[in-house]
């Protein structure tokens, strides 16, 4: 059939006539490709390309490779088909993939870079917030208020009844353990102490920390970056509406209010669930375990946990807002950044629980 690609080789010459192109050359594809390799080993030939009607850059590229990625001593091709050719020639040599293998000091200078660009974000979102704070306390009209209040009833209302249940298995758990050790020192009284001090300082404040972080910050990150996905974010940009005011604000504003609540529910009950392991194993009641525990827990250690739930709570929607404003508009990008934010979420609540630690020491200890 005419326009059919077609290779002859002839005495010092191999001769190309037809239509070289993707089209027609799928069907005749594998004997073409043998009789190229096999007259490109000839590098004394002339080609003769004067004969073709048609040539794209899919045939260039076929002939290029036959051609074993150089120039031919000798060819005779038309200025279009030349030029097809001079394209192909032009592009880039392909370069192995990288190897697997790293340095070790690479990696770490790679992840301590990662982690400077993604504390430059928060610091730059925080700045942004506190414009967006002094704006609204400028024009109060502003404000959103059905936004903040949603933030506040998923973020914290939806929360008590995991909180509770962790709280309450966690108290059970470490007030029959504590009385499984203060039985054989007979000291079965200090175990108000033991789980005053634990949960209402430390436990209660990190627990629910990291249950916000798997729950709520999660949630936030995945809700902002399918709004990403979905191009909203671009669309309140292009209204005027400011994305951290209705987007960024409420969730950071509610979340910051709803954590120290939390934590004061999660820990009485984690309290109570002692208060129950205490009675079944050291015949407690509960009203001395009541009357003792403002004597054993001073007030102080109250405003450590309901400080530590605010920045936590602060923290935690701070970085998952980070991380949902830097998803890509494709789902691998969502899921990647929503592991990122909580993994992140939750190491940096147990270094801040550190330095709260250590600052605090002193205070609170009777």
């Amino acid at each position: 059939m005419n326009g059919l690609p077609s290779l002859q080789v002839e005495p010092g010459r191999v001769v190309l006539r037809g239509h070289w192109t993707l089209a027609t050359l799928l069907p005749a594809l594998p004997g073409l490709q043998s009789a190229l390799a096999e007259a490109g080993r000839d590098g004394q030939l002339l080609w003769d390309l004067s004969a073709v009607d048609k040539l794209d850059s899919a045939a260039a590229t076929l002939l290029w490779r036959a051609w074993g990625e150089r120039w031919p001593d000798g060819l005779e091709a038309a200025a279009i088909h030349r030029q097809t050719l001079d394209r192909v020639a032009a592009l880039p040599v392909e370069v192995a993939p990288p190897s697997a293998r790293h340095h070790w000091l690479a990696l770490i200078g790679y992840f301590v870079l990662l982690a400077l660009d993604n504390l430059r974000g928060m610091i730059a979102l925080f700045g942004q917030l506190l414009l967006d704070v002094g704006h609204l306390l400028r024009h109060p009209a502003d404000l959103p208020r059905k936004e903040f209040a949603a933030n506040l009833y998923k973020s914290g209302v939806m929360a008590l009844p995991v909180t509770a249940l962790v709280g309450f298995l966690i108290g059970v758990t470490l007030s029959y353990l504590s009385a499984l050790q203060l039985k054989s020192f007979g000291a079965d009284l200090f175990i108000v102490n033991i789980l005053g001090i634990s949960i209402v300082r430390e436990l209660g404040p990190v627990l629910v920390a990291v249950l916000v972080a798997g729950r709520s910050g999660s949630a936030m990150t995945a809700q902002i970056g399918v709004m990403r996905v979905t191009e909203e974010i671009d669309a309140l940009s292009t209204m005027g509406i400011s994305r951290t005011v209705r987007v960024v604000l409420p969730k950071i504003a509610g979340l910051t209010v709803a954590m120290p609540l939390l934590v004061v529910w999660t820990s009485a009950v984690a309290l109570f669930g002692g208060m129950v392991a205490a009675m079944l194993q050291l015949d407690l009641s509960f009203a001395y375990f009541i009357d003792n525990l403002p004597r054993a827990v001073p007030v102080a250690n109250l405003n450590i946990g309901l400080a530590k739930g605010v920045v936590f709570g602060f923290i935690v929607a701070l970085v998952a807002c980070h991380f949902g404003l830097r998803c890509k508009p494709n789902t691998e990008s969502l899921s990647a950044n929503t592991t990122r934010s909580v993994v992140t979420a939750i190491t940096t609540v147990i270094l801040i629980d550190a330095i709260f630690a250590i600052f605090t020491r002193q205070i609170g200890v009777p």
